[in-house]
């Protein structure tokens, strides 16, 4: 993902990027080994930010690391509308907290004046590109993965499912 984000359209090297739902830090940190001006990682749940703050600092990198719900985020004082180039995100699929995905795809609408790379379930496709129309963007696939997901959640209720 990074590596087309960054070599086909050029959406990394010298921009700032919004790593939303940062997790164990990935995205962003890949960011800024490819040389973004400013990365920063914003995730609603402390374990995942102290994750990524470990993996930083095992890099020996520099990026922001902000504790936040993306429901909140027009509250950040830090962030201003519009304020980033590029926002990478893996969202949650929205099957647990429904429309979370949309939240994200909101939040990020809200702080990019540039470019959004998000990872979608397949079955959300015709939604997701309706909900950019919205925005007055237009949305389009850049890769299309498969793989299978193992049960690994408690409100999991298949022993996996092919995404």
């Amino acid at each position: 993902m990074l590596h087309t984000i960054h070599q086909v359209y050029d959406d990394i090297k010298g921009k700032t990027i919004c790593d939303l739902g940062v997790g164990c830090g990935i995205l962003g940190i890949g960011s800024v080994l490819l040389e973004s001006s400013y990365t920063v990682g914003i995730d609603i749940d402390p374990t995942a930010l102290s994750v990524a703050r470990r993996n930083v600092d095992d890099f020996e990198i520099s990026m922001d690391l902000i504790q936040c719900d993306v429901r909140h985020l027009k509250n950040l004082f830090c962030l201003k509308k519009r304020s980033f180039d590029t926002v990478i995100m893996n969202p949650p699929f929205g099957t647990k907290i429904h429309g979370i995905d949309i939240a994200f795809l909101d939040a990020a609408f809200d702080i990019c004046c540039g470019t959004i790379y998000s990872l979608h379930k397949r079955s959300t496709r015709e939604y997701i590109i309706r909900k950019a129309k919205d925005y007055g963007a237009k949305a389009s696939v850049v890769a299309e993965l498969s793989f299978d997901i193992p049960k690994t959640f408690r409100f999991h209720k298949q022993k996996s499912v092919d995404i």
